[in-house]
């Protein structure tokens, strides 16, 4: 090794050493659009994509005269995600004004829940591999408000322009304890809350549309310290692999100032996917700086006892149960068991495969391949998949059946991707099913042995796996509809095996 390698080689060390130092601490803000049909406090729609400064009327613009009226679909939908959070519900909730100056912010004002929020002290614990344990983030609150409208600055050269349609959409805000160390925790703990909320049906979580936003909030601190350091909140972030880029771009930056005996300054940072870093946007506010009160316009939030309890009673099965389910009562491993529980719409289609066809595993091995394949190349979603479940458990069935092989099924699934076509139509009109007569089947044996006689000699002297290659040869020739389990038999009786 030369010298300078030998320099370089230590200095990586040191480096690698110097990391190691200190631990990141993260906290996430995750900022949940309910699915409704109207805002929080007024009838307008919530749509996504309508013209510009549509959807507006003066309560959710806050002109002089017009009073809120909280929606009761909003409240529902956040005791459901609380409740599933394993969050303790509050019988008497407190809506707040949050003061502060925006653009997109008519009232100067947005209606929030501070001191007394709906929900506190919940967890979601995030599935571990086979030989890990699994990790439990503390929920510290959920918490209804509404948004903000947009500013949009790329629309208009030189001008930024203001569209208001946003304001007044119903949000959750979920805030976690900052029990996460790693931004490849933080990931899956997104994951975890988009697919439970998704389960939920509370709401689409659709992050193009704005559904779902995450704020970061992120400190560094020495390895064996248990006090937190100074955080700074990453925003800008609208993917969960660019929050987990932005915390360890954040993390790094902090963890320089901190050895280079620097101070990290509170204040709100923004992300730029291009350049990979993050740059300061604004001093990071206090809780005093938004001067909460409480919302003359709006009376305390209670909630009846009976109406807390009729709420669990009707939360769905959620995610974990469901896969210890088809662990169970399917024996699928938890690769497996993971895959199809990806979203609710996905695990409910297969189970609907399985009531019909009965082999948990074959249904398993084809929504998972051909179907989510069809899927991704189409970038359809299951419910408008033109294979519906029934047609699919019937493709299957004549799989078990010897109506079809293996190889033609493929070929008719392929054909009902594009036409929605039932799988015996479509095998009896491409002439795909199955033959099982001796005769056809004699016939395409004699012209495989005599098209591969060297092969079909020496198995018949005793290289038995090449009686697979014979049979793989017949198949070819039949267009995969010969009978493989009988063309075996009548290839290792012709070949006196």
């Amino acid at each position: 090794m030369s010298t300078r390698e030998s320099v370089a080689n230590s200095e990586g060390i040191g480096k690698t050493a110097a990391r190691a130092r200190y631990e990141m601490v993260v906290g996430l803000e995750v900022h949940v659009q309910l699915s409704t049909r109207t805002k929080a406090f007024c009838l307008c729609s919530p749509e996504f994509g309508a013209p510009p400064n549509s959807n507006v009327c003066p309560v959710c613009l806050g002109l002089p005269g017009a009073l809120p009226v909280l929606s009761d679909r909003v409240v529902d939908l956040a005791l459901r995600a609380a409740l599933a959070l394993e969050c303790g519900i509050h019988p008497v909730s407190i809506f707040a004004r949050k003061n502060y100056f925006y653009p997109d912010l008519p009232k100067g004002y947005q209606i929030s829940q501070y001191d007394r929020p709906l929900a506190t002290n919940g967890r979601l614990t995030l599935d571990a591999a086979d030989d890990e344990q699994s990790l439990t983030i503390g929920i510290t609150r959920v918490h209804i408000e509404e948004d903000a409208g947009k500013s949009v600055h790329d629309r208009y050269a030189g001008v930024s322009a203001i569209d208001l349609n946003r304001a007044g959409v119903p949000l959750i805000e979920i805030v976690s304890e900052p029990d996460i160390r790693s931004s490849a925790i933080a990931g899956t703990y997104l994951r975890s809350l988009k697919q439970l909320l998704e389960f939920l049906e509370v709401s689409d979580v659709n992050m193009e549309e704005g559904s779902l936003r995450v704020d970061a909030n992120v400190s560094a601190r020495l390895a064996d310290s248990s006090s937190l350091g100074t955080k700074t909140e990453v925003k800008n972030l609208n993917s969960f692999s660019a929050v987990e880029r932005a915390l360890d771009a954040e993390f790094e930056r902090q963890r320089a100032m901190l050895e280079a005996g620097e101070r990290v300054v509170q204040q709100t940072m923004l992300w730029d996917a291009g350049t990979g870093t993050v740059r300061p946007a604004r001093t990071k506010e206090e809780s005093h700086d938004y001067r909460y009160f409480p919302d003359p316009d709006l009376p305390p939030l209670v909630i009846e006892l009976s109406r807390i309890e009729a709420a669990r009673r009707e939360l769905p099965e959620l995610p974990a149960a469901r896969r210890s389910r088809y662990r169970e009562q399917f024996s699928l491993n938890a690769y497996d068991a993971d895959v199809l529980t990806a979203s609710k719409p996905l695990g409910d289609y297969f189970e609907e495969v399985v009531r019909q066809h009965r082999d948990a595993k074959t249904a398993a091995n084809w929504v998972m391949g051909e179907v989510r394949a069809s899927l991704n190349a189409t970038k359809r979603d299951i419910e408008h998949f033109p294979v519906r479940p029934a047609d699919l458990a019937e493709l299957l069935n004549l799989v078990r059946d010897a109506v079809l092989s293996g190889t033609a099924a493929k070929r008719v699934f392929a054909i009902m991707a594009e036409t929605g076509e039932r799988a015996s139509q479509i095998a009896q009109r491409e002439g795909l099913v199955q033959v099982r007569d001796d005769a056809p089947l004699r016939a395409w044996i004699d012209e495989v042995i005599a098209e591969h006689s060297a092969e079909a000699t020496r198995c018949a002297r005793g290289e038995r796996k090449l009686l697979g290659v014979l049979v793989g040869f017949v198949m070819k020739k039949s267009s995969g509809r010969a009978d493989p389990r009988r063309v075996n038999q009548l290839l290792a009786e012709r070949l006196g095996l």
